[in-house]
């Protein structure tokens, strides 16, 4: 961190880091930022499970950057669904046209089921598609326009939903969010 003109520290990033957060029975929760999860250890509300290797500084303290937090007390939560929206359907399909596989071009979403012929916006009824495969199969069904989908549509858990928030520098994860066995 550094201060920036006007004496207001700024944030280089770090502070944007993903953090896991448990609840006290080790249920994931949520993911959020490392600011917010530092405010939950500050506050008493959380306790540190995994850290990653940077450090956060103040002029009077420093700690490590938390990867993992596990809430202070039980927090009931409600059974609530993944949301079906753009983004969260985009990462569902891994960033990839669900047609051809292509993952480095822009992409829209596309109704397996046209809407003119009844299709619904649901998991099960929308995909990522690049433009060229979304203009070639046009109102047809992927049978009829013969473009037959890489992967059958889903409705995400929440768990599968924070497991794509995984990366190589969040492994400590992986047992929180049944991806591998529990040490």
């Amino acid at each position: 961190m550094s201060k920036n003109g006007n004496g207001q520290i700024k944030s280089n990033g770090i502070l944007n880091r993903y953090v896991l957060v448990l609840n006290q029975a080790y249920e994931p929760v949520m993911v959020t930022n490392a600011k917010r999860a530092v405010v939950l250890l500050l506050l008493e509300k959380a306790e540190e499970l995994v850290n990653y290797n940077e450090m956060i500084h103040s002029t009077s303290w420093e700690m490590p950057l938390p990867s993992i937090v596990r809430l202070a007390r039980y927090i009931p939560i409600q059974r609530r669904e993944v949301v079906l929206t753009r983004k969260n359907l985009l990462k569902r399909d891994n960033h990839a046209c669900q047609y051809c596989g292509r993952s480095s071009v822009p992409l829209t979403i596309d109704h397996i089921i046209p809407r003119q012929n009844g299709g619904k916006n649901s998991w099960e009824n929308l995909v990522a598609a690049c433009h060229p495969c979304n203009v070639r199969k046009g109102n047809k069904t992927p049978t009829e326009a013969l473009m037959p989908l890489l992967r059958t549509p889903f409705k995400p858990s929440r768990i599968t939903y924070f497991q794509k928030f995984v990366r190589k520098h969040q492994d400590p994860w992986r047992p929180y969010l049944y991806m591998e066995p529990a040490l």
